[in-house]
C-alpha cells in the first residue's frame, strides 16, 4: 500500500555565486535563455552550448539537448523563453526542460540550472526551473511489484544565482507535491480514519493544534447539512477537522482556509455514471490544498494566524443516504431543500464554513472541486474565483498571475438568488437544471458566511487535467497551494 504521506521531499537548493570550471560533477545542466536577446554563453564546454544554439532559430518553448563528453556524460539542456512570458508560460517552458532532463534518465542526483535573462527576471526564471524539476522528479503514490527506480535529484545547484528565496521555493514545491500525493491516494487507502491519522502526524510534526469534530459532536452542534452527506457511509467516521497555526501571541485567526474533503463521491441516490464516477477519489483536492497551505505556513513561520477546516466524508449510496426533497437544517439555522444528492460538496461546505466563521477570522477562503459547470466554462487550465469583496478578489487575482496558477473571476450578483428560491426551505440546494451551476453554488455558499467576513470561493476546475498543467506533468496537478502561498507571502494586506 502507498504511504499516507510523501516520503520524498523536494530537492534542496544550493545557491552558487558563479559558474564552475566543469559540469562533470552534474548529471544534467539546464540553461534557459530569452528568445529576443540571446547572449554569448560563457560556460564550461562552451563549444557544445554554441552547437546547440546554432541548431536553429531561437523560438519560444524550443528545447534542445546533447551530451557532454565527460566522465558523467552530463546532459546539456538548452531552452528558450520569451522575455515577456507570463509566469504560467514560464513554468510551462521550464517543465519542458525538466522533462528533457529527467525523462530519459533512471537517476539524476545532481542538477545545475542557469537562467540568463534580465537581472530583475532572474529569480523568477530560476525558481520556475527549480519548481519544474521538483514536480517532474516527484514520485506519485503507487503500489506496484516492480516500482520504477527513483529519479529525484538530491540537490539542485542554481548557478550564477540571483537573490532567490531558496527556502520559500522548496516549501512551495513540497506543498504542491503534498496536494498531488494526497489527491492521488486510492479511496481504500485514504479513508476518513486514515485522513484523521495523517492529520495527527502533521500536527505533531509542525506544531499545529488539531481538533476533530466527529459525527456525534456535529449532531449536537446541529450540522445537518454535513451529516446528510455522511448518512449513506458504511462507517460513522466522517468529521470536520479543525487545525490551527498560531504564531506566539496570536490566538484569533486572521484567515481561515476551508477545504472540501469528499474522499469518494458516488453521487449518492442520484448515482453517477461510470465515467463520471471513475476518478471521484480526487474530490477531496480542496481539503489537500487547505492542509498543504497550512503546513507550509507553519514551516515558513509566517506571522499570520491561520485556521484550516476540512470537511472529510464520503458521498455513498445506501439505504440511509440522503434524498431529493428532504429539508435539512444547517448549523447556522438555514434550512435547505435537497434537489440533487450529487451536489453534496456545497452541503458539506455549508456547515464547515459556518463553523469556521464562529472563530471570527477576517477572511475565509474555501477550495473545492465543486462543479462541472466551472470546468465547462474554463476547461481545466484555470480555476474559478468568486469573492465577496473587490479588494480580496484583486489580491487573489494578482497572486494567481504571479504564481502561474490562473484564476478567472466570475460574477455572482444577488439576483441569481431567485434561482435558489424554495417553497419548503430557506434556500434550495441547487437549481433543477445545470445552467450556471458554478455561480449558483457560490450564491448558496455565501449564505453560510457572515457579511462582516471577507470571503472567497475557489472552484478547482484545474485540480486535474490530462497531460498535466504548466510545470506539473501528471494529471493530478496540485493546483491551489502555490497560488495561496503566493497570496499569503506577497499579496495579503488587510483583507
Amino acid at each position: 500500500m502507498p504511504s499516507l504521506l510523501p516520503s520524498q521531499p523536494a530537492p534542496r537548493i544550493r545557491l552558487v555565486a558563479g559558474v564552475p570550471d566543469s559540469f562533470d560533477s552534474y548529471d544534467a545542466a539546464l540553461l534557459l535563455l530569452p528568445t529576443d536577446d540571446t547572449p554569448r554563453v560563457k560556460l564550461p564546454d562552451a563549444g557544445l552550448w554554441q552547437i546547440l544554439q546554432r541548431r536553429g532559430e531561437a523560438t519560444h518553448a524550443q528545447v534542445r539537448s546533447a551530451t557532454f563528453d565527460n566522465r558523467r556524460q552530463t546532459l546539456a539542456v538548452l531552452g528558450y523563453c520569451r522575455a515577456d512570458a507570463s509566469p504560467f508560460e514560464l513554468l510551462r517552458v521550464a517543465g519542458l526542460l525538466a522533462q528533457r532532463a529527467l525523462g530519459d534518465r533512471a537517476t539524476a542526483t545532481r542538477i545545475a540550472v542557469i537562467a540568463r535573462c534580465a537581472p530583475k527576471s532572474r529569480p523568477a526564471w530560476q525558481e520556475a526551473l527549480y519548481a519544474a524539476l521538483a514536480a517532474h522528479a516527484f514520485a506519485m503514490p503507487a503500489d506496484k511489484q516492480r516500482a520504477a527506480p527513483p529519479r529525484a535529484p538530491g540537490r539542485v545547484d542554481v548557478l550564477d544565482a540571483a537573490p532567490l528565496d531558496a527556502r520559500r521555493a522548496e516549501v512551495i514545491a513540497d506543498a504542491t507535491n503534498l496536494v498531488r500525493h494526497l489527491t492521488a491516494l486510492p479511496p481504500n487507502v485514504l479513508d476518513a480514519g486514515a485522513y484523521r491519522r495523517l492529520l495527527a502526524t502533521l500536527a505533531r510534526r509542525h506544531g499545529l493544534r488539531l481538533r476533530w469534530h466527529g459525527e456525534t459532536q456535529l449532531a449536537r452542534l446541529g450540522a445537518g447539512a454535513f451529516l446528510a452527506v455522511a448518512r449513506g457511509n458504511a462507517r460513522r467516521d466522517a468529521g470536520i477537522a479543525e487545525l490551527r497555526y498560531a504564531p506566539r501571541g496570536r490566538a484569533r485567526p486572521e484567515i481561515a482556509l476551508v477545504g472540501k474533503g469528499v474522499l469518494f463521491d458516488t453521487g449518492g441516490t442520484n448515482l453517477k455514471p461510470h465515467k463520471s464516477m471513475l476518478d471521484m477519489h480526487t474530490d477531496m483536492a480542496g481539503s489537500a490544498v487547505a492542509l498543504a497551505t497550512l503546513v507550509a505556513a507553519a514551516r515558513l513561520r509566517l506571522p499570520v494566524a491561520l485556521d484550516a477546516w476540512l470537511a472529510i466524508t464520503e458521498n455513498s449510496i445506501g439505504p440511509k443516504a440522503y434524498r431529493p426533497q428532504e429539508v435539512i437544517r444547517a448549523v447556522n439555522g438555514v434550512t435547505i431543500q435537497v434537489i440533487h444528492s450529487d451536489a453534496e460538496g456545497r452541503m458539506a461546505l455549508a456547515d464547515t464554513l459556518a463553523l469556521a466563521a464562529r472563530r471570527a477570522p477576517r477572511t475565509i477562503i474555501d477550495f473545492a472541486t465543486l462543479t462541472g459547470a466551472c470546468v465547462y466554462a474554463l476547461t481545466e487550465r484555470m480555476s474559478g474565483l468568486f469573492a465577496s469583496e473587490p479588494q480580496l478578489a484583486a489580491r487573489l487575482l494578482a497572486a494567481a498571475e504571479a504564481s502561474g496558477e490562473r484564476l478567472w473571476q466570475f460574477p455572482f450578483p444577488e439576483d441569481y438568488d431567485t434561482d435558489l428560491d424554495s417553497p419548503s426551505a430557506d434556500i434550495a440546494q441547487c437549481a433543477v437544471d445545470g445552467k450556471g451551476d458554478h455561480i449558483l453554488a457560490a450564491r448558496f455558499l455565501q449564505r453560510f458566511v457572515p457579511r462582516n467576513i471577507a470571503w472567497a470561493h475557489v472552484d478547482l476546475a484545474a485540480a486535474t487535467r490530462r497531460g498535466g498543467l504548466a510545470h506539473v506533468p501528471t494529471e493530478i496537478t496540485g493546483f491551489g497551494a502555490r497560488l495561496t502561498l503566493t497570496w499569503l507571502l506577497d499579496q495579503r494586506k488587510g483583507r
